[in-house]
């Protein structure tokens, strides 16, 4: 067996040498153990590669018609004419928007105020500790806002300056992995998805519900992807109207999302409102 040493970490090499001495079993046999660990972390995960082969082959000569955020296949509003709005924050993961709305958030938990949160793989990382406190508490659900928050295109079309998907695969890609991901940590596979953009094709649509999500969009537009002040969002929020999902953003403590929603919510409640997550209701 030959390997390439240069090609490999130089901690993981120090560590399998060390083994080795100390445990005398020899360089050969730590070779082939350092050859396994490697060729296991760099390996898909189980079953994924048939998985992504068989979405590309059975999509692989459509031609997307639409382009949207309310393509066929899009849920924009919660089914039925009860006095519900379903909350929905997203976390999306750009250079800029890797922060925590912790006053946003806070108000949610301190009043009971239940919500969806769709986030991006990106986001995880440098926030863990808040994502697992938000994957714990029972007031949320956390659904999937992509891998790389990309527009979901079959054809690579771009919005608002994001490119987007190019081919099937790469939809696949965008939407399993971040899935995987956020199933891995919380024990629990997400089941909506919204593109980076909430913009679509709908063959990408399609591909969504081969890998189990329901793509959520929404029917208020709550904070302009956190560019509203205080008073353009509690204005946005006041104008909901039972079955309407409000989308707003978790990632930009410096917009006047939290200002807004603290001022609005109070005022839909008593108006006989109550909030959903995504789950609790069926969507249209």
């Amino acid at each position: 067996m030959s390997i390439n040493r240069w090609k490999f970490p130089a901690q993981i090499i120090f560590n399998a040498r060390r083994a080795a001495n100390s445990a005398r079993i020899g360089a050969v046999t730590a070779t082939i153990l350092l050859h396994a660990s490697l060729l296991q972390a760099a390996a898909p995960p189980p079953g994924y590669q048939q998985q992504r082969g068989e979405i590309v082959a059975r999509y692989s000569s459509a031609r997307p018609l639409q382009w949207g955020e309310t393509v066929a296949g899009v849920r924009t509003r919660i089914r039925g004419g009860e006095k519900l709005i379903a909350l929905t924050l997203d976390a999306c993961g750009s250079p800029r928007g890797m922060g925590v709305d912790s006053r946003l958030l806070e108000f949610l938990e301190r009043e009971r105020i239940p919500a969806t949160l769709f986030i991006n793989a990106r986001w995880i990382e440098p926030n863990r500790a808040v994502f697992d406190r938000l994957a714990r508490n029972p007031l949320f659900e956390i659904a999937n806002h992509g891998y790389g928050h990309r527009p979901a295109s079959v054809t690579g079309r771009s919005a608002y300056g994001i490119s987007g998907t190019k081919s099937v695969a790469e939809v696949v890609d965008e939407i399993e992995l971040n899935a995987r991901k956020i199933e891995q940590i919380t024990g629990v596979r997400p089941r909506f998805y919204r593109s980076g953009t909430a913009y679509y094709d709908e063959v990408a649509v399609r591909v969504a519900g081969e890998l189990g999500h329901q793509v959520a969009g929404f029917s208020v537009l709550g904070d302009a992807g956190a560019t509203f002040s205080a008073g353009q969002v509690k204005k946005a929020l006041l104008g909901a109207h039972g079955g309407d999902i409000v989308i707003l953003h978790m990632n930009h403590p410096e917009s006047g999302t939290a200002a807004g929603v603290i001022e609005a919510l109070p005022e839909l409640q008593k108006r006989g409102y109550r909030f959903v997550r995504l789950s609790d209701v069926d969507l249209e």
